[in-house]
């Protein structure tokens, strides 16, 4: 995928509200080296309102992308819904240091949105993977079972075994203490 269709020209543009859509696959993760997904269908919407000094650019992204579970190893659909407010100026130089705002010098006429929309979309990925029939206990795996198998029981779990005299000793003196 081409990221020259991520290029915003607002020189030729009226003051207002102007929409853009842009639909994504891997295609465009791998421009930024990125291939954590096995398959992405992501849908983003670009609203630019252009006023007389500054831009508003509000980056909406809704989807899925396939991903493969840090549990089990299964690959599942994680529906992606996120969106991103970015405020456009102008100055004397060009500057990205701030994630909220950019500052473009004041004779650009266009800039490119993908670093922004690869930002937004990479860090709407929870850190930990669930595959969510993990979570409700839907999901048949042999992954799942031999991981039930060699758990650790809980103490709970095991509450008929002795306990060493010594631990009670020590539960003893913390509630005479109380």
């Amino acid at each position: 995928m081409e990221l020259k269709a991520f290029i915003l020209s607002f020189a030729g543009l009226k003051q207002g509200k102007h929409q853009f859509k842009y639909e994504i696959d891997n295609a465009f993760f791998e421009n930024f080296g990125f291939d954590e997904f096995n398959s992405s269908s992501i849908t983003i919407d670009a609203q630019l309102d252009k006023r007389n000094t500054i831009m508003d650019l509000f980056l909406t992204a809704t989807g899925s992308v396939n991903v493969n579970c840090d549990v089990t190893n299964e690959p599942f659909d994680l529906d992606i819904d996120t969106s991103m407010d970015l405020v456009i100026k102008f100055g004397e130089a060009f500057n990205d240091d701030n994630e909220e705002l950019l500052i473009l010098s004041h004779g650009d006429y266009e800039f490119n949105i993908s670093q922004y929309v690869y930002e937004m979309l990479v860090l709407s990925i929870p850190h930990k993977l669930v595959h969510p029939g993990v979570e409700d206990g839907s999901l048949e795996s042999d992954v799942l079972d031999k991981l039930n198998e060699l758990s650790v029981s809980s103490p709970e779990d095991n509450k008929s075994e002795e306990i060493d005299p010594r631990w009670e000793a020590l539960k003893k003196l913390k509630t005479d203490n109380n």
